[in-house]
């Protein structure tokens, strides 16, 4: 077998036991990875900064014997802190050079993983599309008319075509679990403060936002999950064993009710009949302190945050950058900076209120399923402001009339235009509860379809569990997508 095809066909796991057996080479894999990088990113765009010279030396000083030895992985264009790399959050601003590894990073580091790039993200992980002024078009190597979904698509893009077994990727709003939704990938959200994000602040987005990766086997965020929490081995032991029976609520109404696809509907009724299949009890629930007010709520937090990154941005550069950033990022810290400090803080409440409300309501269940994406994987450029919708825009932009977003019938219209593509992750970045995306389902048009489990706040191993036996009934860990297949 081709080096090529045995880094497309195993999975981080597999390709380091290759590596302490003496089998390959650390510095063959990651040559291997960049051959791959340098023939399939012109269609899939998913690379930002290559960083091929750093990674051939740092291969030759792995250590084989460390849990992923040699193994080639991808770093998020966003919030990733490694001393002399560029940080660009998918913007046109001039990029932040960190002066130090964060710690996650270093524990990557330990864990024997090779970084050959960091991958695209849309400005400031706001969209569930890869999609930048800065960066341009990312896409989906199961059929690249259409999105690999945001905020981390360019590292579920390089991950299923390929290049790398496993990427980082970074969830405020389903940032991990969307892209892995839309190819054929698993992506854990862990639970609030489970994987230290220092030097940024654990606060980021008031709390919302987690550091994982997208991978392509359960095992692979399990064995990730030990290393970036220190958990010595506790997570993989968890995706090793049988879940044993459980009881599973399904959720799959739209909390801002909103349509969803026939083919996310299919999705579910896989997940449940294999969930059924398995000996597990399934039950449909409803969760009615979850709905639009929630959502609004959510997406003025996210507005909040946006205003005091650009903010800090102002005081990095020596000038407000607001004529550097792109439309519906300008409108949105706008919006965000007339939000008052008490504003803040009731909408904050409000959130925490529904979240002890939601944990209660479902605290009966081991698991949760329901939907990521309300449908299949978008065509690029599908989520781009256009006619009426740009005409708002604009009058918000241009005039600086967003005061008008204090209306709530405007604010809902936005808000059903930025959301109508997914309508659940949210919820878990403000619970702060585990979630993991799983590939169970393909369309019609061969187009991958994920959905997620939800477990309780800090119980990841009882949905890495569950993860694995799906994992293993659906057949899904041997599926490949079909861009440029090596040969050998």
């Amino acid at each position: 077998m081709s080096m090529e095809a045995l880094l497309w066909s195993h999975d981080a796991t597999g390709l380091a036991e290759l590596v302490r057996k003496g089998e390959i080479e650390p510095r063959e894999l990651v040559d291997a990875a960049i051959a791959r990088a340098e023939k399939v990113n012109p269609e899939i765009n998913a690379i930002a900064n290559p960083l091929f010279d750093k990674a051939r030396q740092l291969a030759t000083r792995v250590d084989r014997q460390a849990p992923l030895a040699g193994v080639p992985f991808a770093l998020k264009d966003l919030g990733t802190v490694w001393n002399g790399v560029p940080v660009h959050d998918g913007s046109r601003l001039p990029a932040m050079v960190p002066d130090r590894d964060s710690i996650l990073m270093k524990r990557y580091l330990e864990a024997g993983l090779v970084p050959i790039a960091t991958t695209t993200t849309p400005e400031q992980g706001l969209r569930l599309m890869t999609e930048s002024a800065a960066f341009g078009v990312t896409r989906n190597p199961w059929n690249t008319g259409h999105t690999s979904g945001g905020s981390s698509g360019g590292a579920s893009s390089i991950v299923a075509a390929g290049i790398v077994p496993v990427a980082n990727a970074s969830d405020g709003g389903g940032s991990i679990r969307v892209p892995a939704a839309c190819t054929g990938l698993v992506g854990l959200k862990p639970s609030r403060d489970l994987v230290d994000i220092s030097p940024l602040m654990p606060s980021t987005w008031f709390g919302l936002f987690v550091q994982h990766v997208v991978s392509r086997s359960v095992r692979d965020s399990a064995l990730l999950l030990d290393q970036s929490s220190g958990a010595a081995g506790r997570f993989a032991a968890a995706a090793a064993r049988k879940p044993g029976k459980l009881r599973l609520g399904l959720y799959q109404h739209s909390p801002l009710g909103l349509d969803v696809s026939p083919e996310t509907l299919a999705a579910m009724e896989t997940a449940r009949q294999l969930a059924l299949d398995a000996g597990h009890e399934v039950e449909e629930i409803d969760l009615p302190m979850i709905g639009r007010a929630f959502m609004a709520d959510f997406c003025r937090v996210v507005c909040a945050s946006i205003a005091g990154i650009m903010h800090a941005n102002a005081a990095r550069l020596g000038r407000h950058p607001h004529g550097q950033l792109e439309r519906s990022t300008r409108v949105v810290a706008r919006f965000g900076d007339l939000l008052s400090a008490g504003e803040i803080y009731a909408t904050l409440q409000r959130l925490h209120d529904a979240s002890m409300d939601l944990l209660a309501h479902t605290a009966q269940y081991d698991a949760v399923l329901m939907p990521l994406i309300a449908h299949p994987p978008l065509p690029v450029g599908a989520m781009e402001a256009k006619g009426a919708d740009e005409f708002t825009e604009n009058l918000l932009d241009r005039l600086r009339l967003t005061r008008l977003l204090r209306v709530d019938a405007l604010f809902g219209q936005l808000m059903e235009k930025s959301l109508w593509f997914t309508h659940w992750p949210a919820m878990q970045n403000v619970t702060g509860q585990p979630a993991i995306a799983l590939p169970v389902h393909v369309t019609a048009d061969g187009l991958p379809l994920g959905i997620q489990a939800v477990g309780r706040p800090g119980d990841e191993e009882t949905l890495l569990s569950l993860a694995a036996q799906m994992e293993k009934q659906s057949g899904w860990l041997d599926r490949r997508a079909p861009l440029m297949k090596p040969e050998g």
